[in-house]
């Protein structure tokens, strides 16, 4: 390669981090909720997500607030999209169950946010309800990315309300527009991921996965899938984005394959220009 030749950014497509007044509250209660089975390797602030950035030799990184009440909305995406840079890409989120949720996405429209992020645990709803398919094709209409939580939560007992099937019906209803399912399609749900997603039309991150998730199916996920269709994310601060590229650049990928998975695929749909 010449010296000249553009970078492929690596982008985290899946981080997570909260106002700095709310930070330690926000950090401690979701520890708490899930029995302090992950410990968190920044502070929940964005300034500490840009310092583990900083460390790992991460170009970007995509932030995604969840609302858990409609009352949080506004506030929620105008923090988010107040926190872009040159290093922070954010989406915002809505409240999936408010009868507003049209005016909600155009405000998120008005503020420049590429995409939202739902939680179908933590929201309360099931990821291919007819209600929810009318909010995603109304999100789709505007031009908007969306990207869900898929699988195993530690917080919440099955049944999971966003297993792979589910999304599959999901990309059946869908006219247009990128969807992306995190945790590889549905954590700790990767044989139905290659049952049902495999070669359909959605994207899958790599979040909480490949410290996880066994490699030689990752491997096949990659290949029957489709390496332009994969996206490297972290779901910091719950997983090491360091730990996670260092496995991802062990694995036996091709140079092109490697440089997709790790930015060159986010920067296609953020619409970034090689550095």
């Amino acid at each position: 390669m010449h010296d000249d030749a553009p970078h492929t950014p690596v982008i985290d497509f899946h981080t997570h981090a909260f106002p700095d007044e709310l930070a330690p509250r926000a950090l401690k209660t979701l520890c708490t909720n899930v029995d302090n089975l992950y410990e968190p390797v920044h502070d929940g602030t964005v300034s500490g997500l840009l310092v583990n950035m900083d460390r790992w030799g991460i170009d970007r990184s995509v932030l995604l607030p969840v609302v858990t009440k409609e009352s949080q909305t506004r506030n929620t995406n105008e923090w988010a999209a107040s926190c872009r840079s040159d290093r922070i890409a954010a989406f915002g989120s809505i409240y999936p169950h408010s009868s507003h949720y049209q005016d909600d996405i155009d405000h998120a429209v008005e503020l420049g946010l590429p995409g939202l992020k739902f939680h179908a645990e933590y929201q309360d709803f099931i990821v291919d309800d007819p209600w929810m398919l009318r909010v995603y094709d109304y999100a789709f209409s505007k031009g908007l990315i969306l990207i869900h939580h898929g699988g195993f939560d530690p917080g919440f007992e099955e049944p999971y309300k966003s297993s792979p099937m589910r999304f599959a019906n999901v990309v059946d209803a869908m006219r247009g527009g990128t969807l992306v399912v995190a945790h590889l399609g549905g954590h700790a749900q990767w044989d139905d991921v290659e049952r049902y997603l495999v070669g359909t039309d959605v994207y899958l991150d790599t979040s909480m996965g490949l410290e996880y998730y066994d490699h030689a199916q990752f491997l096949r996920i990659v290949d029957d899938h489709g390496a332009e269709r994969i996206l490297f994310g972290s779901d910091a601060p719950w997983s090491s984005a360091g730990a996670e590229i260092e496995i991802m650049r062990s694995l036996p990928l091709s140079d092109s394959a490697l440089a997709s998975i790790l930015g060159g695929n986010a920067a296609r749909l953020l619409g970034i220009q090689p550095i």
